[in-house]
Protein backbone atom coordinates (compact mmCIF):
# COMPACT_ATOMS: atom_id res chain seq x y z
CA UNK A 1 0.00 0.00 0.00
CA UNK A 2 1.36 3.39 -1.07
CA UNK A 3 1.83 6.26 1.31
CA UNK A 4 -0.02 9.36 0.82
CA UNK A 5 1.45 12.69 -0.55
CA UNK A 6 1.21 14.83 2.91
CA UNK A 7 2.18 10.90 4.71
CA UNK A 8 5.66 10.88 2.37
CA UNK A 9 6.47 15.06 2.78
CA UNK A 10 5.87 15.05 6.37
CA UNK A 11 8.48 11.89 6.66
CA UNK A 12 10.53 13.67 4.39
CA UNK A 13 11.09 16.75 7.04
CA UNK A 14 13.01 14.08 9.65
CA UNK A 15 10.82 13.70 12.02
CA UNK A 16 8.98 17.41 11.73
CA UNK A 17 12.90 18.77 12.40
CA UNK A 18 12.88 21.80 10.68
CA UNK A 19 15.36 23.36 8.40
CA UNK A 20 17.09 25.46 10.59
CA UNK A 21 18.07 22.59 12.80
CA UNK A 22 19.05 20.18 10.31
CA UNK A 23 21.09 22.93 9.38
CA UNK A 24 22.87 23.26 12.99
CA UNK A 25 22.96 19.80 13.22
CA UNK A 26 25.10 19.28 10.05
CA UNK A 27 27.48 21.65 10.96
CA UNK A 28 27.66 20.36 14.18
CA UNK A 29 28.74 16.83 13.45
CA UNK A 30 30.76 17.86 10.44
CA UNK A 31 32.43 20.48 12.34
CA UNK A 32 33.16 18.15 15.19
CA UNK A 33 34.54 15.01 12.92
CA UNK A 34 36.80 17.33 11.07
CA UNK A 35 38.39 19.23 14.19
CA UNK A 36 38.62 15.35 15.63
CA UNK A 37 40.38 14.24 12.94
CA UNK A 38 42.63 17.08 12.65
CA UNK A 39 43.30 17.04 16.55
CA UNK A 40 44.13 13.45 16.72
CA UNK A 41 46.69 13.34 13.75
CA UNK A 42 48.07 16.49 15.16
CA UNK A 43 48.49 15.79 18.85
CA UNK A 44 49.23 12.11 17.62
CA UNK A 45 51.72 13.38 16.09
CA UNK A 46 53.59 15.55 18.40
CA UNK A 47 53.20 13.18 21.20
CA UNK A 48 54.87 10.11 19.04
CA UNK A 49 57.94 12.29 18.76
CA UNK A 50 58.21 13.22 22.00
CA UNK A 51 57.94 9.37 22.51
CA UNK A 52 60.23 8.70 20.30
CA UNK A 53 62.77 10.65 21.21
CA UNK A 54 62.93 9.48 24.96
CA UNK A 55 63.08 5.64 23.79
CA UNK A 56 66.23 6.89 20.87
CA UNK A 57 67.92 8.84 24.22
CA UNK A 58 67.70 5.00 26.58
CA UNK A 59 69.19 3.21 23.61
CA UNK A 60 71.93 5.98 23.55
CA UNK A 61 72.27 4.72 26.93
CA UNK A 62 71.88 1.38 26.58
CA UNK A 63 74.60 1.31 23.46
CA UNK A 64 77.32 3.41 25.83
CA UNK A 65 76.67 0.74 28.78
CA UNK A 66 77.70 -2.39 26.06
CA UNK A 67 80.32 -0.30 24.93
CA UNK A 68 82.11 0.50 27.53
CA UNK A 69 81.80 -3.49 28.91
CA UNK A 70 83.44 -4.10 25.93
CA UNK A 71 86.26 -1.97 25.84
CA UNK A 72 86.51 -2.69 29.56
CA UNK A 73 86.94 -6.54 28.76
CA UNK A 74 88.85 -6.00 25.51
CA UNK A 75 91.88 -4.99 27.09
CA UNK A 76 92.04 -7.78 30.11
CA UNK A 77 93.71 -10.32 27.90
CA UNK A 78 96.45 -7.95 26.61
CA UNK A 79 97.17 -7.58 30.45
CA UNK A 80 97.13 -11.26 31.36
CA UNK A 81 99.35 -11.70 28.39
CA UNK A 82 102.09 -9.65 29.64
CA UNK A 83 101.65 -11.13 33.27
CA UNK A 84 104.86 -12.24 33.90
CA UNK A 85 103.11 -14.43 36.92
CA UNK A 86 101.35 -16.10 34.22
CA UNK A 87 104.20 -16.17 31.17
CA UNK A 88 106.72 -17.82 34.08
CA UNK A 89 103.50 -20.59 35.20
CA UNK A 90 102.95 -21.58 31.94
CA UNK A 91 107.00 -22.12 31.14
CA UNK A 92 107.24 -23.90 34.18
CA UNK A 93 104.38 -25.90 34.25
CA UNK A 94 103.76 -24.55 37.65
CA UNK A 95 99.90 -23.76 38.40
CA UNK A 96 99.26 -24.55 41.72
CA UNK A 97 98.31 -20.41 42.45
CA UNK A 98 97.26 -19.84 38.78
CA UNK A 99 93.16 -20.16 39.24
CA UNK A 100 93.64 -18.47 42.75
CA UNK A 101 95.36 -15.19 40.96
CA UNK A 102 92.54 -15.45 38.05
CA UNK A 103 89.67 -15.04 40.46
CA UNK A 104 91.14 -11.85 42.61
CA UNK A 105 91.65 -10.62 38.40
CA UNK A 106 88.33 -11.13 37.67
CA UNK A 107 86.69 -9.56 41.11
CA UNK A 108 88.99 -6.26 40.44
CA UNK A 109 88.24 -6.55 36.47
CA UNK A 110 84.09 -7.65 36.71
CA UNK A 111 85.14 -10.15 33.99
CA UNK A 112 82.19 -13.13 33.72
CA UNK A 113 85.18 -15.22 33.64
CA UNK A 114 88.69 -16.01 32.86
CA UNK A 115 90.56 -19.29 31.66
CA UNK A 116 94.10 -20.30 31.28
CA UNK A 117 94.98 -21.97 28.24
CA UNK A 118 98.51 -23.79 27.75
CA UNK A 119 99.98 -24.48 24.67
CA UNK A 120 98.04 -27.92 23.92
CA UNK A 121 94.47 -26.08 24.64
CA UNK A 122 94.27 -27.84 28.07
CA UNK A 123 92.73 -25.90 30.83
CA UNK A 124 95.21 -24.78 33.29
CA UNK A 125 93.65 -22.45 35.28
CA UNK A 126 90.33 -21.00 35.76
CA UNK A 127 88.51 -18.85 38.05
CA UNK A 128 85.47 -21.54 37.85
CA UNK A 129 87.67 -24.64 38.70
CA UNK A 130 84.86 -27.09 37.04
CA UNK A 131 86.92 -26.22 34.02
CA UNK A 132 89.97 -27.01 35.28
CA UNK A 133 91.98 -30.15 32.46
CA UNK A 134 89.35 -29.86 30.18
CA UNK A 135 90.67 -29.70 26.72
CA UNK A 136 89.96 -26.65 24.78
CA UNK A 137 92.31 -27.61 21.66
CA UNK A 138 88.92 -27.27 18.93
CA UNK A 139 87.70 -24.58 20.87
CA UNK A 140 87.11 -21.42 17.95
CA UNK A 141 88.73 -18.54 20.99
CA UNK A 142 91.86 -21.05 21.38
CA UNK A 143 92.46 -21.73 17.34
CA UNK A 144 91.92 -18.09 16.20
CA UNK A 145 94.07 -16.90 19.15
CA UNK A 146 97.18 -18.96 18.22
CA UNK A 147 96.60 -17.57 14.73
CA UNK A 148 96.37 -14.00 15.42
CA UNK A 149 98.92 -11.61 16.62
CA UNK A 150 95.92 -9.23 18.19
CA UNK A 151 93.39 -9.94 20.55
CA UNK A 152 90.40 -11.88 18.88
CA UNK A 153 86.51 -11.49 20.09
CA UNK A 154 84.25 -14.48 19.44
CA UNK A 155 80.34 -14.48 19.81
CA UNK A 156 79.70 -18.44 20.66
CA UNK A 157 75.87 -20.18 20.91
CA UNK A 158 75.18 -21.60 24.15
CA UNK A 159 74.07 -24.82 24.84
CA UNK A 160 72.17 -23.60 27.61
CA UNK A 161 70.83 -20.86 25.32
CA UNK A 162 71.83 -17.29 23.97
CA UNK A 163 75.15 -16.39 23.32
CA UNK A 164 78.59 -16.08 24.78
CA UNK A 165 81.09 -13.10 24.51
CA UNK A 166 84.57 -13.64 25.02
CA UNK A 167 88.02 -12.34 24.15
CA UNK A 168 91.01 -14.24 23.73
CA UNK A 169 94.68 -13.32 22.84
CA UNK A 170 97.63 -16.05 22.93
CA UNK A 171 101.12 -15.75 25.04
CA UNK A 172 103.92 -15.89 23.93
CA UNK A 173 107.57 -16.07 24.98
CA UNK A 174 109.78 -14.55 21.66
CA UNK A 175 108.27 -16.61 19.12
CA UNK A 176 107.35 -19.54 22.11
CA UNK A 177 103.70 -20.56 21.98
CA UNK A 178 103.34 -20.66 25.48
CA UNK A 179 99.04 -20.62 25.67
CA UNK A 180 96.39 -18.89 25.29
CA UNK A 181 93.99 -16.50 27.62
CA UNK A 182 90.44 -16.53 27.62
CA UNK A 183 88.14 -13.84 29.07
CA UNK A 184 84.61 -13.53 29.10
CA UNK A 185 82.38 -10.70 29.25
CA UNK A 186 79.04 -10.66 31.00
CA UNK A 187 76.60 -8.70 28.66
CA UNK A 188 73.71 -11.11 29.84
CA UNK A 189 72.91 -8.37 32.28
CA UNK A 190 72.05 -5.83 30.01
CA UNK A 191 69.38 -8.29 29.41
CA UNK A 192 67.93 -8.57 32.95
CA UNK A 193 68.54 -4.89 32.88
CA UNK A 194 66.51 -4.15 29.90
CA UNK A 195 63.85 -6.50 30.72
CA UNK A 196 62.88 -3.94 33.80
CA UNK A 197 61.29 -1.93 31.41
CA UNK A 198 58.30 -2.04 29.49
CA UNK A 199 60.11 -1.90 26.14
CA UNK A 200 60.73 -4.82 23.90
CA UNK A 201 65.19 -4.45 23.44
CA UNK A 202 67.13 -6.66 21.30
CA UNK A 203 71.00 -6.54 20.10
CA UNK A 204 71.76 -7.32 16.50
CA UNK A 205 75.26 -8.22 14.92
CA UNK A 206 76.63 -7.25 11.87
CA UNK A 207 74.68 -9.91 9.94
CA UNK A 208 71.49 -9.19 11.34
CA UNK A 209 71.08 -12.16 14.11
CA UNK A 210 69.89 -11.09 17.48
CA UNK A 211 72.74 -12.05 20.40
CA UNK A 212 70.94 -10.48 22.95
CA UNK A 213 66.87 -9.69 23.63
CA UNK A 214 64.84 -9.62 26.05
CA UNK A 215 62.78 -12.09 24.61
CA UNK A 216 64.72 -15.37 25.16
CA UNK A 217 62.93 -16.97 22.18
CA UNK A 218 63.82 -13.94 19.86
CA UNK A 219 68.21 -15.12 20.53
CA UNK A 220 69.83 -16.46 16.86
CA UNK A 221 66.87 -15.63 14.91
CA UNK A 222 66.41 -12.46 12.57
CA UNK A 223 64.54 -9.86 13.69
CA UNK A 224 62.10 -10.56 11.12
CA UNK A 225 61.28 -13.65 12.01
CA UNK A 226 61.43 -12.92 15.68
CA UNK A 227 58.42 -10.45 15.09
CA UNK A 228 56.82 -13.41 13.77
CA UNK A 229 56.69 -15.82 16.86
CA UNK A 230 53.27 -16.03 18.60
CA UNK A 231 52.45 -17.24 21.90
CA UNK A 232 55.56 -16.07 23.67
CA UNK A 233 56.33 -17.26 27.07
CA UNK A 234 57.31 -13.56 28.63
CA UNK A 235 55.63 -10.68 29.55
CA UNK A 236 55.32 -8.96 26.23
CA UNK A 237 53.94 -11.37 23.04
CA UNK A 238 55.73 -10.67 19.49
CA UNK A 239 53.28 -11.23 16.89
CA UNK A 240 52.53 -8.92 13.51
CA UNK A 241 49.56 -7.56 12.78
CA UNK A 242 47.81 -6.27 9.74
CA UNK A 243 45.81 -3.18 10.38
CA UNK A 244 46.81 0.10 12.21
CA UNK A 245 44.95 1.76 14.92
CA UNK A 246 42.45 4.36 12.65
CA UNK A 247 43.13 6.89 15.29
CA UNK A 248 46.68 7.11 14.26
CA UNK A 249 49.62 7.48 11.35
CA UNK A 250 50.12 3.89 10.89
CA UNK A 251 52.62 2.07 13.22
CA UNK A 252 55.99 1.07 12.69
CA UNK A 253 54.67 -2.77 13.35
CA UNK A 254 52.90 -4.56 16.27
CA UNK A 255 53.67 -6.75 19.56
CA UNK A 256 50.57 -8.94 21.35
CA UNK A 257 47.98 -6.67 19.10
CA UNK A 258 49.15 -3.30 19.99
CA UNK A 259 50.76 -0.85 17.83
CA UNK A 260 54.46 0.06 18.48
CA UNK A 261 57.01 2.27 17.68
CA UNK A 262 60.85 1.63 16.29
CA UNK A 263 63.53 3.29 16.96
CA UNK A 264 67.56 1.99 16.57
CA UNK A 265 71.00 2.99 16.97
CA UNK A 266 74.55 1.63 16.47
CA UNK A 267 76.44 0.59 18.80
CA UNK A 268 80.10 1.58 17.95
CA UNK A 269 81.52 -2.15 17.50
CA UNK A 270 81.31 -4.62 14.93
CA UNK A 271 78.32 -3.10 12.80
CA UNK A 272 76.56 -4.10 16.23
CA UNK A 273 72.81 -2.65 16.05
CA UNK A 274 70.54 -1.56 19.15
CA UNK A 275 66.46 -2.13 18.69
CA UNK A 276 63.46 -1.09 20.87
CA UNK A 277 59.93 -1.46 20.42
CA UNK A 278 57.79 1.42 22.43
CA UNK A 279 54.42 1.05 23.05
CA UNK A 280 51.85 3.45 22.17
CA UNK A 281 50.28 3.60 25.94
CA UNK A 282 50.95 6.95 26.64
CA UNK A 283 50.40 8.60 23.86
CA UNK A 284 47.37 7.14 22.97
CA UNK A 285 46.21 8.08 26.66
CA UNK A 286 47.15 11.87 26.25
CA UNK A 287 45.42 12.44 23.38
CA UNK A 288 42.24 10.35 24.05
CA UNK A 289 41.88 12.36 27.06
CA UNK A 290 42.01 15.99 24.85
CA UNK A 291 39.58 14.44 22.06
CA UNK A 292 36.99 13.42 25.49
CA UNK A 293 36.73 16.65 26.07
CA UNK A 294 36.46 18.08 22.72
CA UNK A 295 33.42 15.39 22.00
CA UNK A 296 31.69 16.09 25.24
CA UNK A 297 31.77 19.81 24.25
CA UNK A 298 30.10 18.84 20.63
CA UNK A 299 27.43 16.12 22.85
CA UNK A 300 26.33 19.37 24.78
CA UNK A 301 25.80 21.43 22.17
CA UNK A 302 23.65 18.36 20.03
CA UNK A 303 21.99 17.89 22.88
CA UNK A 304 20.83 21.56 22.82
CA UNK A 305 19.43 21.42 19.44
CA UNK A 306 17.83 18.45 19.71
CA UNK A 307 16.00 19.83 22.85
CA UNK A 308 15.16 22.83 20.98
CA UNK A 309 13.33 21.06 18.22
CA UNK A 310 12.07 18.63 20.14
CA UNK A 311 8.74 19.91 21.05
CA UNK A 312 7.70 19.44 16.92
CA UNK A 313 9.13 16.44 16.15
CA UNK A 314 6.62 14.88 19.64
CA UNK A 315 3.29 16.50 17.77
CA UNK A 316 4.65 15.19 14.52
CA UNK A 317 5.26 11.91 15.72
CA UNK A 318 1.79 11.54 16.99
CA UNK A 319 0.37 12.11 13.68
CA UNK A 320 3.03 10.06 12.06
CA UNK A 321 1.74 7.16 14.75
CA UNK A 322 -2.25 7.78 13.67
CA UNK A 323 -1.34 6.91 9.96
CA UNK A 324 0.81 3.83 11.07
CA UNK A 325 -2.13 2.29 12.85
CA UNK A 326 -4.02 3.25 9.15
CA UNK A 327 -1.24 1.81 7.40
CA UNK A 328 -1.20 -1.61 9.73
CA UNK A 329 -4.97 -2.27 8.52
CA UNK A 330 -4.51 -1.91 5.41
CA UNK A 331 -1.68 -4.30 4.89
CA UNK A 332 -3.09 -6.37 7.41
CA UNK A 333 -5.89 -7.06 4.80
CA UNK A 334 -3.80 -6.83 1.54
CA UNK A 335 -1.97 -9.97 3.55
CA UNK A 336 -5.65 -11.47 4.24
CA UNK A 337 -6.71 -10.90 0.23
CA UNK A 338 -2.97 -12.26 -0.50
CA UNK A 339 -3.89 -15.61 1.37
CA UNK A 340 -7.22 -15.73 -0.50
CA UNK A 341 -5.24 -15.67 -3.73
CA UNK A 342 -2.80 -17.87 -2.59
CA UNK A 343 -5.73 -20.36 -1.73
CA UNK A 344 -7.25 -19.94 -5.04
CA UNK A 345 -3.96 -20.53 -6.94
CA UNK A 346 -3.80 -23.92 -5.21
CA UNK A 347 -7.08 -24.74 -6.33
CA UNK A 348 -6.59 -23.59 -9.67
CA UNK A 349 -3.45 -26.27 -9.50
CA UNK A 350 -5.55 -28.67 -8.55
CA UNK A 351 -8.23 -28.01 -11.08
CA UNK A 352 -5.62 -28.14 -14.22
CA UNK A 353 -3.82 -31.85 -12.84
CA UNK A 354 -7.10 -33.31 -12.69
CA UNK A 355 -7.88 -31.58 -16.15
CA UNK A 356 -5.04 -33.30 -17.63
CA UNK A 357 -5.78 -36.51 -16.01
CA UNK A 358 -8.98 -36.40 -17.65
CA UNK A 359 -7.64 -35.85 -20.51
CA UNK A 360 -5.42 -38.78 -20.52
CA UNK A 361 -8.15 -40.65 -19.92
CA UNK A 362 -9.96 -39.52 -22.73
CA UNK A 363 -7.60 -40.38 -24.89
CA UNK A 364 -7.59 -43.87 -23.13
CA UNK A 365 -11.19 -44.07 -23.98
CA UNK A 366 -10.80 -43.66 -28.07
CA UNK A 367 -8.51 -46.52 -28.02
CA UNK A 368 -10.73 -48.84 -26.01
CA UNK A 369 -12.84 -50.12 -28.95
CA UNK A 370 -9.78 -50.88 -30.91
CA UNK A 371 -7.95 -52.42 -27.86
CA UNK A 372 -11.02 -54.90 -27.66
CA UNK A 373 -11.11 -55.81 -30.74
CA UNK A 374 -6.93 -56.68 -29.79
CA UNK A 375 -7.86 -58.73 -27.19
CA UNK A 376 -10.96 -60.39 -29.04
CA UNK A 377 -8.60 -62.11 -31.72
CA UNK A 378 -6.13 -63.84 -29.31
CA UNK A 379 -8.92 -64.63 -27.02
CA UNK A 380 -10.86 -66.44 -30.51
CA UNK A 381 -7.49 -67.81 -30.90
CA UNK A 382 -6.95 -69.23 -27.74
CA UNK A 383 -10.37 -71.26 -27.70
CA UNK A 384 -9.57 -72.75 -31.75
CA UNK A 385 -6.11 -74.01 -29.84
CA UNK A 386 -7.97 -75.46 -27.08
CA UNK A 387 -10.59 -77.38 -28.73
CA UNK A 388 -7.84 -78.40 -30.91
CA UNK A 389 -5.35 -79.90 -28.24
CA UNK A 390 -8.35 -81.06 -26.84
CA UNK A 391 -9.31 -83.37 -29.72
CA UNK A 392 -5.42 -84.26 -29.82
CA UNK A 393 -5.07 -85.52 -26.49
CA UNK A 394 -8.23 -87.52 -26.98
CA UNK A 395 -6.37 -89.57 -29.79
CA UNK A 396 -2.78 -89.62 -27.55
CA UNK A 397 -0.97 -87.34 -29.33
CA UNK A 398 0.29 -85.04 -26.65
CA UNK A 399 3.58 -83.67 -28.33
CA UNK A 400 1.19 -81.75 -30.69
CA UNK A 401 -1.33 -80.89 -28.01
CA UNK A 402 1.63 -79.52 -25.82
CA UNK A 403 2.74 -77.57 -29.25
CA UNK A 404 -1.09 -75.90 -29.11
CA UNK A 405 -0.39 -74.92 -24.99
CA UNK A 406 2.69 -73.31 -26.34
CA UNK A 407 0.75 -71.01 -28.52
CA UNK A 408 -2.03 -70.11 -25.98
CA UNK A 409 0.58 -69.11 -23.30
CA UNK A 410 2.22 -66.94 -26.25
CA UNK A 411 -1.37 -65.17 -27.03
CA UNK A 412 -1.86 -65.04 -23.11
CA UNK A 413 1.54 -63.03 -22.40
CA UNK A 414 0.28 -60.95 -25.26
CA UNK A 415 -2.91 -59.88 -23.94
CA UNK A 416 -1.17 -59.62 -20.64
CA UNK A 417 1.60 -56.93 -22.07
CA UNK A 418 -1.86 -55.08 -23.68
CA UNK A 419 -3.40 -54.97 -20.39
CA UNK A 420 0.25 -53.66 -18.39
CA UNK A 421 0.45 -51.30 -21.44
CA UNK A 422 -2.89 -49.70 -20.57
CA UNK A 423 -2.86 -50.31 -17.25
CA UNK A 424 0.53 -48.23 -16.66
CA UNK A 425 -0.96 -44.80 -19.17
CA UNK A 426 -4.31 -44.71 -16.97
CA UNK A 427 -1.89 -44.32 -13.52
CA UNK A 428 -1.74 -40.48 -12.57
CA UNK A 429 2.31 -40.95 -12.72
CA UNK A 430 4.59 -37.50 -12.86
CA UNK A 431 5.64 -38.12 -9.32
CA UNK A 432 9.14 -39.16 -9.77
CA UNK A 433 11.83 -38.08 -12.31
CA UNK A 434 14.02 -41.08 -13.42
CA UNK A 435 16.52 -41.66 -16.54
CA UNK A 436 14.79 -43.02 -18.87
CA UNK A 437 15.18 -44.01 -23.30
CA UNK A 438 13.16 -41.87 -25.49
CA UNK A 439 12.76 -45.03 -28.11
CA UNK A 440 11.50 -47.42 -25.18
CA UNK A 441 8.33 -44.76 -24.41
CA UNK A 442 8.01 -44.26 -28.21
CA UNK A 443 8.08 -48.27 -29.04
CA UNK A 444 5.25 -48.51 -25.77
CA UNK A 445 2.81 -45.71 -27.08
CA UNK A 446 2.78 -47.18 -30.63
CA UNK A 447 2.09 -50.40 -29.04
CA UNK A 448 -1.26 -49.05 -27.52
CA UNK A 449 -2.04 -47.04 -31.11
CA UNK A 450 -1.65 -50.26 -33.06
CA UNK A 451 -4.99 -51.15 -33.25
CA UNK A 452 -6.01 -47.70 -34.23
CA UNK A 453 -3.40 -46.93 -36.83
CA UNK A 454 -4.28 -50.41 -38.53
CA UNK A 455 -7.84 -49.47 -38.67
CA UNK A 456 -6.76 -45.94 -39.80
CA UNK A 457 -4.39 -47.53 -42.58
CA UNK A 458 -1.49 -45.66 -41.68
CA UNK A 459 1.91 -45.85 -42.18
CA UNK A 460 3.93 -45.24 -39.46
CA UNK A 461 7.80 -44.76 -40.63
CA UNK A 462 10.40 -44.67 -37.58
CA UNK A 463 13.71 -43.10 -37.83
CA UNK A 464 15.57 -43.85 -34.46
CA UNK A 465 19.10 -44.05 -33.72
CA UNK A 466 20.56 -47.46 -32.56
CA UNK A 467 22.43 -46.07 -29.16
CA UNK A 468 20.00 -45.15 -26.69
CA UNK A 469 18.70 -41.53 -26.41
CA UNK A 470 18.34 -40.60 -22.34
CA UNK A 471 16.25 -38.37 -20.73
CA UNK A 472 15.55 -37.39 -16.84
CA UNK A 473 11.75 -37.60 -16.87
CA UNK A 474 8.36 -39.63 -16.23
CA UNK A 475 7.95 -42.00 -18.64
CA UNK A 476 4.05 -42.10 -18.80
CA UNK A 477 3.46 -38.58 -19.32
CA UNK A 478 6.01 -38.96 -22.34
CA UNK A 479 4.10 -41.33 -24.05
CA UNK A 480 0.81 -39.10 -23.08
CA UNK A 481 2.73 -36.59 -25.24
CA UNK A 482 3.43 -38.93 -27.94
CA UNK A 483 0.31 -40.41 -28.04
CA UNK A 484 -1.97 -36.96 -28.27
CA UNK A 485 1.23 -36.23 -30.67
CA UNK A 486 0.23 -39.34 -33.55
CA UNK A 487 -3.21 -39.27 -32.79
CA UNK A 488 -3.55 -35.90 -34.00
CA UNK A 489 -1.83 -36.49 -36.54
CA UNK A 490 -3.97 -39.78 -37.28
CA UNK A 491 -7.03 -37.41 -37.81
CA UNK A 492 -5.27 -35.28 -39.84
CA UNK A 493 -4.46 -37.43 -42.14
CA UNK A 494 -7.88 -38.64 -42.25
CA UNK A 495 -9.31 -38.60 -46.24
CA UNK A 496 -5.94 -38.24 -47.32
CA UNK A 497 -4.63 -40.43 -50.24
CA UNK A 498 -1.36 -42.53 -48.49
CA UNK A 499 -1.19 -41.37 -45.49
CA UNK A 500 1.91 -41.28 -43.48
CA UNK A 501 3.23 -40.58 -40.32
CA UNK A 502 7.36 -39.44 -39.95
CA UNK A 503 8.56 -40.14 -36.44
CA UNK A 504 12.19 -39.35 -35.73
CA UNK A 505 14.42 -39.72 -32.77
CA UNK A 506 17.60 -37.89 -32.79
CA UNK A 507 20.16 -36.25 -30.68
CA UNK A 508 23.00 -33.56 -30.19
CA UNK A 509 22.62 -30.91 -27.41
CA UNK A 510 19.54 -31.83 -26.24
CA UNK A 511 17.03 -34.95 -27.46
CA UNK A 512 14.46 -34.49 -29.80
CA UNK A 513 11.23 -36.11 -31.05
CA UNK A 514 9.81 -35.11 -34.45
CA UNK A 515 6.23 -36.26 -35.69
CA UNK A 516 5.36 -35.17 -39.18
CA UNK A 517 2.21 -35.94 -41.67
CA UNK A 518 1.14 -35.37 -44.92
CA UNK A 519 -2.88 -33.96 -43.80
CA UNK A 520 -4.12 -30.68 -44.14
CA UNK A 521 -1.85 -28.50 -41.98
CA UNK A 522 -2.59 -26.73 -38.95
CA UNK A 523 -4.88 -23.40 -40.26
CA UNK A 524 -4.11 -21.14 -37.07
CA UNK A 525 -0.30 -21.97 -35.82
CA UNK A 526 -0.42 -19.10 -33.50
CA UNK A 527 -3.49 -20.00 -30.84
CA UNK A 528 -2.70 -23.74 -31.37
CA UNK A 529 -1.22 -24.52 -28.12
CA UNK A 530 -4.01 -22.13 -26.09
CA UNK A 531 -6.61 -24.40 -24.39
CA UNK A 532 -9.92 -25.36 -25.82
CA UNK A 533 -8.37 -24.36 -29.10
CA UNK A 534 -9.19 -27.13 -32.01
CA UNK A 535 -9.86 -28.14 -35.31
CA UNK A 536 -11.67 -31.18 -34.97
CA UNK A 537 -15.36 -31.83 -36.30
CA UNK A 538 -17.71 -31.00 -32.66
CA UNK A 539 -18.14 -33.48 -30.15
CA UNK A 540 -14.42 -34.95 -31.27
CA UNK A 541 -12.19 -33.58 -29.02
CA UNK A 542 -12.29 -30.50 -26.37
CA UNK A 543 -8.60 -28.86 -27.51
CA UNK A 544 -6.65 -30.19 -24.51
CA UNK A 545 -4.38 -32.59 -25.96
CA UNK A 546 -1.63 -29.92 -27.42
CA UNK A 547 -2.04 -27.78 -24.18
CA UNK A 548 -1.53 -30.07 -21.67
CA UNK A 549 1.45 -31.87 -24.03
CA UNK A 550 3.27 -28.34 -24.25
CA UNK A 551 2.89 -27.99 -20.08
CA UNK A 552 4.54 -32.04 -19.50
CA UNK A 553 7.17 -30.83 -22.13
CA UNK A 554 7.50 -27.80 -20.21
CA UNK A 555 8.07 -29.51 -16.94
CA UNK A 556 10.20 -31.63 -18.55
CA UNK A 557 12.76 -28.64 -19.04
CA UNK A 558 12.06 -28.74 -22.74
CA UNK A 559 9.81 -27.25 -25.51
CA UNK A 560 7.04 -28.27 -27.89
CA UNK A 561 6.90 -26.41 -30.90
CA UNK A 562 5.10 -26.72 -34.19
CA UNK A 563 4.98 -25.54 -38.10
CA UNK A 564 3.41 -26.31 -41.75
CA UNK A 565 5.59 -28.14 -43.62
CA UNK A 566 6.29 -26.72 -47.34
CA UNK A 567 5.75 -29.96 -49.04
CA UNK A 568 1.98 -30.39 -46.61
CA UNK A 569 0.73 -31.75 -43.32
CA UNK A 570 2.28 -30.23 -39.94
CA UNK A 571 5.69 -31.14 -38.01
CA UNK A 572 5.17 -31.04 -34.26
CA UNK A 573 8.82 -31.27 -32.25
CA UNK A 574 9.87 -31.56 -29.03
CA UNK A 575 13.14 -30.84 -27.32
CA UNK A 576 14.10 -32.52 -24.15
CA UNK A 577 17.57 -32.11 -21.84
CA UNK A 578 19.89 -35.14 -22.43
CA UNK A 579 20.61 -36.80 -19.35
CA UNK A 580 24.41 -36.97 -18.56
CA UNK A 581 25.36 -39.98 -15.93
CA UNK A 582 27.65 -37.39 -14.35
CA UNK A 583 24.50 -35.28 -13.66
CA UNK A 584 23.13 -37.79 -11.28
CA UNK A 585 26.63 -38.41 -9.93
CA UNK A 586 26.78 -35.11 -8.86
CA UNK A 587 23.10 -35.10 -7.42
CA UNK A 588 24.27 -37.93 -5.10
Amino acid sequence: MAMTPDLDNRRASFLGIPLWGRAVILVLVVGGIGLIWFLNSWLSERFTDSTRNRAELRLVLYSGNIQSELQRNSVVPLLLARDPDLIAALREGSFATTSQRLMTLQEEIGAAGIELLDSNGRVVGATDRVHLDKNRSEDAAFIDARRSSDTVFLVKELESGGFGFSFARNIRSGNDLLGVVVVDADLQKFERSWAGFADAVALLDSSGRIILATEPRWRGRSLEDALAVQDAPSAIARALRATADWAQAPPDTFLRGEAVLRSEVRVPFRGWRLVSFTRYDSVRERVNSVLALVLTGFAFLLALTFYLVSRNALSQSAVLERESQDLRALNARLQREIATRLRVQKDLAVAEQTLAQSAKLASLGEMSASVSHELNQPLAAMKTYLAGARLLLRHKRSDEALASFDRIDGLIDRMGSIARTLKSFARKGGEAFAPIDLRTCLADALTMMEPMLRDARVLVVRTVPHEPVMIMGDSVRVEQVILNLVRNAVDATRGVNAPQIDIIISQAETANLIVRDNGTGIADIEALFEPFYTTKPSGHGVGLGLAISSGIVTDHGGRLSAINSPEGGAVFEAEFPRYQASQQDAAE
